[in-house]
């Protein structure tokens, strides 16, 4: 277990802290802005594709051989983030370490998945150990925003801010969190195919194999958000590393999902009812006019299933870290001016402009903000851009 000792903190540390620094910094002006859309052409993402036909070891080859270095660079951010804290030696016991049982934990993935990050690792030159504790990553700690929300028309626009790094390496010189600067340069979309078509489309860090923000096209939308919770997904993994395979990982599950759902009830049901190793929100967005819902899930099964008709604003529903029936953590509030902006917005201006101008209203918009997705399922159409927070701007 020593393994894990630095990457490990309790919700409790992370609430102490969090409101530790949030108490050392003034507050923001919330503000609703307008004709943030359409981005500057330089943030827009990259797409690749990942053939499916491939044998498993080899579909990552060309995007690892576009984004490596960039991987390697968040690697390395990741690294010198522990040197500080742990000096230069212990930190390179700890790798040694990593790369000794963390990668063994490669062996007992379920297929394709060994063999996929053995490919990334061959593609990068990145130790396997490194590579499968940069998956695990994201299982354990994201914070986000998403939303669905219906046109006049009836058509269904999900939307999501991906939120990461926080209290990873603070850089006083540019007021920005070193591991989400250093997250934007490995941000891709990815077009998966098989036979030459698409399957489904999504975006991701590369070199990450699982799922967090996916679109079939003309059949259903998802997104994954954190859900805060003491038996988190560190208690996940470990029960994992000591022999408990019944469980899914939960970016593992989505692939899951994405691969092999027919539909947004098949969606549901499997998101719904998969054992997995951590709990999470899933936002699942259909083709057809109410199909919305956010999921929330204990490790188990899923303990609510939120539909859009029950929101009290039947045309939108929005997700962030906390469940819907219970306040938000005072200190990161993220859903109030959320909600607010999409009510100022109203349901005529649902699309693209109008809700990317939602997710640009701080503090919906921060500091820790890598990238914004959005994604229409009638029309397949899929846009990313990474994203960055002006001064004054939260965290911090």
């Amino acid at each position: 277990m020593a393994v894990f000792t630095p990457f490990v903190s309790s919700l409790a540390v992370f609430l102490t802290l969090f409101v530790i620094v949030s108490s050392q910094f003034p507050p923001y002006e919330e503000i609703c802005v307008h004709d943030k859309y359409p981005p500057p052409a330089k943030d827009k993402v990259p797409t690749e594709v990942v053939n499916l036909d491939l044998p498993p070891i080899e579909r990552w080859q060309n995007v690892m051989k576009d984004k490596g270095p960039a991987v390697q660079g968040l690697l390395k951010a990741f690294i010198l983030f522990i040197s500080d804290f742990f000096g230069e030696a212990t930190t390179n016991e700890i790798l040694r370490l990593v790369n000794i049982f963390v990668g063994a934990l490669d062996d007992t993935l379920p297929p394709p998945f060994p063999d996929e990050l053995r490919g990334i690792a061959k593609a990068t030159g990145i130790p396997l150990g490194e590579v499968v504790l940069y998956n695990i990553f994201y299982e354990v700690f994201t914070v986000c925003t998403s939303v669905i929300a219906e046109d006049p028309h009836g058509r269904l626009h999900h939307a999501r801010n991906l939120d990461f790094g926080l209290f990873l390496g603070w850089d006083q010189k540019t007021h920005a969190w070193n591991i989400t600067t250093a997250l934007r340069p490995a941000v891709v979309n990815l077009d998966w195919q098989r036979g030459g078509k698409t399957v489904f489309k999504s975006v991701n860090f590369a070199g990450y194999v699982g799922i967090l923000t996916a679109m079939k096209p003309q059949l259903f939308t998802l997104t994954m958000n954190e859900r805060f919770n003491i038996k988190g997904g560190y208690i996940g993994i470990i029960n994992w590393i000591l022999g408990d395979r019944k469980s899914r990982w939960m970016g593992f599950l989505t692939r899951l999902v994405m691969e092999t759902a027919k539909g947004y009830e098949e969606a549901k049901e499997l998101l719904s009812n998969e054992p997995m190793l951590a709990p999470a929100y899933f936002i699942l967005g259909g083709n057809s006019s109410g199909q919305g819902c956010v999921i929330t899930r204990s490790s188990a099964k899923a303990i609510d299933v939120w539909e859009m008709k029950r929101t009290g604003h039947p045309w939108f529903i929005l997700e962030t870290n906390y469940d819907h029936w219970e306040a938000p953590l005072f200190l990161d509030d993220r859903r109030t001016p959320a909600n607010k902006c999409m009510a100022n917005m109203t349901q005529a201006n649902v699309g693209f402009p109008g809700i990317y101008n939602v997710l640009s209203s701080k503090p919906v918009l921060n500091k820790l903000t890598a990238y914004t997705a959005l994604m229409q399922v009638n029309s397949g159409t899929f846009e990313s851009y990474l994203r960055y927070c002006p001064d004054p701007c939260f965290p911090w």
